[in-house]
C-alpha cells in the first residue's frame, strides 16, 4: 500500500503541474460550474414557487440534494472523468500496451493516473450549499459525519459503473456515447427520487442506482435515512467494485495489443 500511495502522489503532482499551464481553463470551469448550479436551483425554484413541494421534501431539504449532486459532479470531473474517459482512447491508439506492462495494477493506473483541478469549483460550490443549508436547518456536525458513509458508497458505485463501461471499449472500441448516456442518467440525481413517477423511481433505484448517489446521502444528513438503505448502498458499492475488477480481467483476455 505504501508503494501505491507514493505512486499516487507522483501521479497527481505531475498531472496538476501539467494542467495548471492552462490557468484560464480554471476560470472558465468556475463560470461553467456557477452557471450549472444556477440552472439547477432555478429548475428547483420552478417547482416550489407556487407552493408545490416534493413529497416529504421542503425547499431547503431539496436544496441539499442539489448540493449532493454538485459535490458528486465535482468528484466525477476531478477524479473519474480525466481517467476513465481515456480508456477508450488508449484502446484505440494502442497505448494501453504500455499500461499493461507496468509492474502495478492496470486498473489502479487507469483509474488514478490523472487529476483535474477543473472540477474543484463544483466541489467547493457543493460543499458550500451543504454547509449553508445545514446551518439553516440546524444540522449538527454528527449529521455531516454520518452522511460521509453513503457519500463514499455513492462514489464507489459511480466509479465502478463508469469503469465497467470503459472496459467494454476493448470489445466495442468507440463507446463515447455510452459514457454520455451514463452522465445523462446522473442528471436525474439533481432532485429527490420522489420527484419522479413510480416507474422511474424503480429504474433509478434498481437498474441505474442514482438514488444511492444523492438522495440517500441527503436523507442521511437529515437524519431520516433507514439503516437498511445505507447498508444496501455499501453492499452494492463493494459488489460493483469487485465486479469491475472481474469485468476488467475478463475483458483483457480479448485485448489484442497494438503489436499483435
Amino acid at each position: 500500500m505504501g508503494k501505491y500511495w507514493r505512486i499516487l502522489g507522483l501521479f497527481w503532482s505531475t498531472a496538476i503541474a501539467a494542467e495548471l499551464e492552462y490557468r484560464l481553463n480554471f476560470f472558465i470551469a468556475a463560470l461553467s460550474s456557477v452557471g450549472n448550479l444556477a440552472g439547477s436551483l432555478f429548475s428547483l425554484f420552478l417547482f416550489y414557487r407556487t407552493g408545490y413541494q416534493f413529497s416529504g421534501w421542503t425547499w431547503q431539504e431539496a436544496m441539499l440534494v442539489v448540493g449532493m449532486f454538485t459535490l458528486l459532479q465535482g468528484v466525477a470531473n476531478t477524479f473519474f472523468s480525466p481517467n476513465l474517459n481515456r480508456i477508450v482512447q488508449q484502446v484505440q491508439e494502442g497505448t494501453l500496451d504500455f499500461v499493461l506492462l507496468k509492474p502495478i495494477s492496470s486498473q489502479f493506473w487507469l483509474s488514478a493516473r490523472m487529476i483535474s483541478p477543473w472540477g474543484l469549483p463544483d466541489l467547493v460550490l457543493g460543499l458550500g450549499i451543504l454547509i449553508y443549508i445545514g446551518l439553516r436547518l440546524g444540522l449538527s456536525p454528527l449529521n455531516y459525519v454520518l452522511s460521509l458513509v453513503p457519500i463514499g458508497f455513492g462514489m464507489l458505485i459511480l466509479y465502478s459503473l463508469w469503469f465497467m463501461l470503459g472496459a467494454t471499449s476493448i470489445w466495442f472500441v468507440k463507446i463515447y456515447n455510452v459514457t454520455e448516456v451514463l452522465r445523462g442518467f446522473l442528471e436525474a440525481g439533481r432532485y429527490p427520487i420522489v420527484a419522479y413517477p413510480g416507474v422511474f423511481r424503480f429504474f433509478f433505484t434498481f437498474i441505474v442506482p442514482i438514488v444511492f448517489l444523492t438522495t440517500i446521502p441527503a436523507e442521511t444528513m437529515l437524519g431520516r435515512s433507514p439503516l437498511g438503505w445505507i447498508a444496501g448502498a455499501g453492499c452494492l458499492g463493494l459488489l460493483l467494485l469487485l465486479l469491475s475488477n472481474v469485468v476488467w480481467r475478463f475483458a483483457l483476455r480479448f485485448y489484442t495489443s497494438a503489436s499483435s
